[in-house]
């Protein structure tokens, strides 16, 4: 098929690689503009963008897709699909209806569960047993599309929200080959109107661990929020980012260090097993004591 691939950030390339290898023609990519990163500040390409200039296809990134004449641009190109993945940008009508059987969205959860723009770490913070890749027909809703495919793919208990995106990155391209395969013949089954929840972006300000929560709330807080932004608390006055957890046995006042690095909450305790200091690497616990004397309390 003439496919119009439009993604940004890493979830996006194994569907981008496996369309290409499944042989389907790729007539354009669309990703975000290069943004300032790192120390310099210096523009970088999505990694949509550079997988896109590795396989050696056209890459455009416009501003917005609102322009009249980048939707003129977009319509030009002739496409029988457009596969949209965390994209980040809103697709305009006029772009969802220019392709000849419209456009696919790979979305990282169960839907009419998760909608919106976290629903990995969501679902984490959440404590849900199974999440899944929906592929779903795009209509102007946020996530609202009837869905094409639906595949399951179960949390593990000590899942980070950083695990279980690369699996769902990897489901997530052997879907989409199937969905274009299949298409014709799947048939899009309207979300159901019950069960309708919406995966909010991630505030910073919610990061902060909060000792007093009980310890399986804690315990999905510090896994959703890992790689980024990372949970964090107070280790004697200094910020200290914890990245993996699991919760523990013990009991005591709500953020008390009974041994190690299990910390009692309100109910319960959670072990700390990554931790990372401010401008630091991350460390597993035992690395972590050897640099720390830990408080009787933390912040």
């Amino acid at each position: 098929m003439r496919v119009v691939f439009i993604g940004t950030p890493a979830f996006s390339v194994p569907a981008l690689d496996a369309i290409t290898e499944a042989g389907h023609e790729v007539l354009c990519v669309y990703t975000q503009p290069p943004r300032p990163a790192g120390r310099g500040k210096k523009e970088r390409p999505s990694q949509v963008h550079e997988c896109a200039l590795a396989l050696n296809l056209p890459v455009r990134h416009p501003a917005s897709l609102k322009d009249p004449g980048a939707q003129t641009d977009f319509a030009a190109l002739g496409a029988d699909v457009a596969v949209v993945v965390a994209y980040g940008l809103i697709l305009p009508q006029a772009v969802l209806d220019a392709p000849r059987r419209g456009c696919l969205n790979i979305h990282a959860s169960l839907l009419p569960r998760w909608r919106g723009a976290a629903p990995i770490q969501r679902a984490v913070m959440a404590g849900d047993a199974e999440t899944g890749i929906s592929i779903m027909q795009m209509e102007a809703g946020l996530d609202t599309g009837p869905v094409l495919l639906e595949r399951r793919l179960p949390i593990l208990p000590q899942d980070t929200a950083g695990d279980l995106h690369d699996r769902l990155a990897g489901l997530g391209a052997r879907c989409i080959v199937e969905a274009l395969e299949g298409l014709g013949t799947l048939v899009p089954v309207p979300q159901p109107r019950v069960g309708v929840s919406y995966a909010e972006k991630i505030d910073k300000a919610e990061a902060r661990i909060d000792w007093a929560a009980p310890a399986a709330e804690v315990d999905h807080k510090i896994r959703g929020l890992s790689p980024f932004p990372g949970a964090w608390c107070e280790v004697s006055g200094e910020r200290v980012k914890i990245l993996r957890s699991r919760v523990a046995e013990g009991q005591g006042p709500a953020g008390q260090v009974l041994t190690g690095t299990t910390i009692a909450c309100g109910s319960g305790a959670v072990e700390l097993l990554e931790l990372q200091r401010a401008g630091k690497r991350p460390l597993d616990a035992d690395e972590f004591l050897r640099g720390i004397e830990m408080p009787a309390r933390l912040g």
